[in-house]
């Protein structure tokens, strides 16, 4: 099958490393560009979650598939979304984007393979490890992502214009998380 050789090759399995990398860079840019009162402010008229409680649940939800998925890794600490700060979601995304490269690491063969299925909940059915696990990942992430500059825009506090220009800028984000550039 020619997907089972792609992904045996070590050129791209770091590629898909990498891309997690970026990946993740991006979530603690927007973080870190965030207006402050814009953190718990409540969607006007509705039940929905405040930006805190969408970060805290994307490191939780990240908590979810390490536990399930490779419960050899440390579990890093459970997010509070009522008491949770800037600063504390970012140290814990932070942490927790760690321990799902070094999942995505173990899983994608680069090192002793212990992470030999991925369970997205515990009524999911298991997935071999791969592309598949990675896409689902990053999409989690992307679509809290999405939610989080539309809540901030509509709330009032839109983040810096430049920083919508620099998420796209996949050449310099490649290049601050230390690489050489996208493959």
């Amino acid at each position: 099958m020619p997907h089972t050789q792609a992904l045996s090759d070590p050129e791209f399995l770091e590629a898909l490393l990498e891309t997690y990398a970026v990946h993740e860079h991006i979530n603690l840019l927007i973080l870190d560009h965030l207006d402050p009162r814009a953190w718990l402010a409540k969607p006007c008229g509705s039940k929905a979650r405040n930006i805190a409680a969408i970060f805290t649940h994307m490191h939780n939800i990240r908590r979810k598939w390490l536990r399930l998925s490779a419960p050899h890794l440390k579990l890093p600490a459970e997010l509070n979304r009522s008491h949770c700060t800037q600063r504390q979601a970012r140290a814990a995304l932070s942490e927790s984007g760690k321990r799902c490269a070094q999942m995505l690491t173990e899983s994608l063969g680069r090192r002793n393979g212990r992470v030999r299925k991925f369970l997205r909940d515990g009524w999911a059915r298991p997935w071999q490890p791969g592309a598949a696990m990675f896409t689902y990942m990053i999409v989690h992430d992307v679509h809290h992502r999405g939610q989080i500059c539309m809540l901030a825009h509509q709330l009032g506090f839109p983040l810096p214009n430049k920083l919508a220009y620099e998420i796209w800028d996949w050449e310099k984000l490649w290049k601050q998380c230390g690489f050489s550039g996208p493959r």
